[in-house]
């Protein structure tokens, strides 16, 4: 008979090994500390949602892109592709009853059915932070802000990436001067996010198919050129709203000194169709990858599902673009965690071999980390084990050169070696 073939991970799936589970948790412990010192709270939700939840909320695109299902009781289902609708849904479930405003965090595992590429998957991790009860651009400084620090505590600096900044209302309030109706709107914002995927002749190619005058599509390109705020001016020559919040938000992230992380893009719109405001996306300086973040603001999104009319912003880092960023420079931790103590048994055959058990159980008592050889063995086999455990120091447990209650202990960074009381261990 032969033998079974190995089963292989679903395409676009990863497994973690201790190594990389290493990796993971060194992302997820930067993110954690940056979302607690900005005064989030951690939420979580389902990992799968009832399939209205992102029919029409999120756009075409994720809605292609979604793992659903009918399940035993003919529920349409889907895996979360996104964890804003979940987001939003739950701030409406409890309404009123929530403090405003909200400031809460979320690393949820993440579901889209697309061709899986370097620095996108199948499966992945994002991070998740929103703001939920402020109108102004205090709430996309908030964030961005913590975007910043997160990155800079990985050892990123501003000569390895830049937040792109842009805004919905102000793009929208351009294509009401071209005569671009709402309906057609949303025909531009798709393409727009594709653009710089597919170029600036497949773009205009799109608009033509979807009825968009060629005059328009010149008019955007000049849009698209625009590099600073006066610039924008000029184009617009009317008051804008959208100008203007950008102008507050530059200027205040400018005082808190990130001046030198930040770039005005207009070509930023990003893909999900509930964005009604400023816009980002953050990508490092040498273009090499996707989007590191990307988020913004989305008014309309809680009142479209059913809830009050409430402001919101939010932002999603997703897991895999930073480790690729952090592993091209080098800013990935190397070797094992280690523990404080591996207790090498060089004990005669008649000490009992639970007294090495009780030592490991004390000194773990005292929120110390202890590791030994399972199996026993040889000294050079555990000596070994202790330098692949990443061991801090080296107990001999039973050496002849310690007295009763006491121990000979190497360190293993200095090599220096000592005989100590157990209770000083």
């Amino acid at each position: 008979m032969p033998a079974p073939e190995h089963i292989q991970t679903p395409k676009g799936t990863r497994d973690f090994y201790p190594e990389d589970m290493r990796i993971q948790n060194h992302l997820f412990e930067g993110w954690r500390r940056v979302c607690r010192a900005f005064g989030y709270e951690e939420y979580e939700g389902p990992t799968f949602e009832h399939l209205e939840l992102y029919v029409g909320k999120s756009g075409p695109e994720i809605v292609e892109q979604l793992y659903h299902f009918k399940d035993k009781g003919d529920r349409d289902l889907a895996l979360r592709p996104e964890l804003t609708p979940t987001f939003a849904r739950m701030v409406n479930q409890k309404g009123s009853s929530l403090r405003l405003p909200i400031k809460w965090f979320s690393i949820p595992r993440l579901f889209r059915y697309e061709r899986a590429q370097r620095g996108r998957l199948r499966e992945f991790f994002q991070l998740n932070m929103d703001i939920v009860g402020c109108d102004t651009v205090a709430a996309e400084a908030d964030l961005i802000g913590a975007v910043i620090e997160m990155l800079k505590g990985f050892g990123l600096g501003s000569n390895d990436f830049a937040v792109r900044i842009s805004s919905r209302k102000l793009l929208s309030e351009f294509l009401d001067r071209l005569g671009v109706s709402s309906e057609k709107k949303a025909v531009v914002y798709s393409a727009l996010d594709k653009r710089a995927k597919i170029g600036e002749e497949a773009f205009r190619k799109i608009l033509q198919e979807q009825g968009i005058a060629v005059g328009i599509a010149d008019s955007l390109e000049g849009f698209f050129q625009s590099r600073t705020l006066e610039d924008l001016e000029a184009k617009l020559q009317a008051q804008s709203v959208g100008l203007s919040e950008l102008r507050e938000l530059f200027s205040l992230l400018g005082q808190l000194g990130y001046a030198d992380y930040l770039s005005l893009d207009t070509s930023v719109v990003r893909g999900l169709a509930y964005y009604t405001g400023i816009v980002f996306e953050v990508f490092d300086k040498g273009q090499n990858l996707r989007a590191i973040a990307g988020g913004g603001r989305y008014d309309s999104l809680l009142s479209s599902l059913g809830g009050s009319s409430m402001s919101a912003v939010g932002f999603g880092m997703g897991d895999v673009v930073l480790a690729d960023l952090l592993n091209g420079k080098g800013l990935l931790p190397a070797g094992r965690q280690g523990v404080d103590y591996y207790l090498a048994d060089v004990s005669s055959p008649d000490v009992p071999r639970v007294e090495l058990l009780r030592l490991a159980q004390t000194l773990r008592s005292k929120n110390r980390s202890v590791a030994y050889a399972l199996n026993g063995g040889k000294l050079k086999k555990q000596l070994a084990e202790a330098n692949d455990q990443g061991a801090r120091k080296l107990v001999f447990f039973g050496s002849d050169r310690a007295e009763a209650g006491s121990c000979e202990v190497k360190d293993l960074a200095t090599g220096e070696q000592s005989v100590v009381k157990e209770t000083e261990l």
